[in-house]
Parts: C-alpha cells; sequence; structure tokens
C-alpha cells in the first residue's frame, strides 16, 4: 500500500528540524529531519512519471506497473533509501532519478570537470567526490569525463596571444593606511 499525504506528520518533523537545527546536525542526512521530505517528494515524482508514462498506448501493448525496486541515493548531505517503480516491458525511463544513478548531484560531470580545471590530479578528485558524495569513483571514470574538455584546453593553450594584456594591481594594505591617517 502507498504512503498518503495524510500520513506526514508535520508537527514531528517541525520538532525534529528545531533539535537538529540547534545542535548543529544536518538535516539532509539520513537520519535528517528532511530527508523523509526529500524522499517523499522523488519518490512522488517518479510516480507522476510512470503514470505518465504507462498512458492508453502503452496499456494498449500490455504494458503495466510491475512493482519497485530500491536503491540507495547518494547525496551531498548523505544516502537516503528510494523506492523506484518499473514497468513490465522495461521501456520507463524515469528523468529525475535515472535508472542506475546512485547520486543526486546536479551536474556532477561539471563539478569534476571544474576541479580539473582548477588543477586538481584525478586521485584529489576522486578523495573529493569520496568525502563528499561518500561514492568510488574510478580514475578510468574520471579520465573519460576529464577526456572531453582536453580538447578545448589545447585549443586555449595554442591560441595567439594578443599584442598588450592590461593589469590592475590595487594594494587594499596601502588603501587602509592610507584611510587610517
Amino acid at each position: 500500500m502507498e504512503k498518503q499525504q495524510s500520513d506526514f506528520d508535520y508537527e514531528a518533523l517541525k520538532k525534529k528540524t528545531l533539535e537538529q537545527f540547534r545542535s548543529g546536525k544536518s538535516l539532509f542526512s539520513k537520519d535528517g529531519a528532511f530527508a523523509p521530505l526529500l524522499k517523499d517528494f522523488l519518490e512522488s515524482a517518479l510516480q507522476a512519471e510512470i503514470e505518465e508514462h504507462l498512458d492508453n498506448e502503452q496499456r494498449l501493448k500490455g504494458n503495466r506497473k510491475n512493482g519497485r525496486t530500491t536503491k540507495e541515493l547518494k547525496t551531498a548531505e548523505g544516502t537516503i533509501d528510494l523506492s523506484t517503480p518499473r514497468d513490465r516491458t522495461s521501456e520507463f525511463e524515469p528523468q529525475i532519478v535515472r535508472k542506475r544513478e546512485t547520486i543526486l548531484a546536479e551536474n556532477l560531470e561539471q563539478k569534476i570537470i571544474g576541479m580539473y580545471g582548477h588543477g586538481m590530479s584525478l586521485r584529489d578528485i576522486s578523495a573529493h567526490i569520496k568525502d563528499m558524495y561518500d561514492t568510488d569513483i574510478s580514475a578510468a571514470t574520471l579520465s573519460a569525463i576529464t577526456d572531453k574538455v582536453i580538447p578545448l584546453v589545447e585549443e586555449w593553450q595554442s591560441r595567439s596571444l594578443e599584442s598588450l594584456y592590461c593589469i590592475v594591481w590595487l594594494d587594499a594594505g596601502a588603501l587602509q593606511s592610507k584611510a587610517g591617517q
């Protein structure tokens, strides 16, 4: 039986939120006050997606709901257990949390490229991802992601230089000492 919206205890959420907020604990971690809210939101969105997918055409082809599967979804604040719907023909492709996606992070690939662009080694990036999302990303995966930007980096490095570059240097310490006089 699916959880009804009326089963959600907002007073308990409010109390737990205040306690965790005052103690400095994360509100979004697995035991955080907002974790059930995020879980409810994601599962409701997935339910809406499968309902939209299983239109009359799909039903006429014999496709219908085929239960749920659970997976751990890692967020920046911790891990939540998510129940995702399935269909008989395995044609359902959820968008909010894609199949085989285990990390809920907007543009993780862009973050990796950004870290690489700032000069972090693949080992450092891997360690940072492990710290942030408690998941391992292989060097091969990181290499495949960063390989996408190497042509752009090489193009930028081989560009022709301008004949003149303007540089402005502000010495805040000197300005501060003159203001104090």
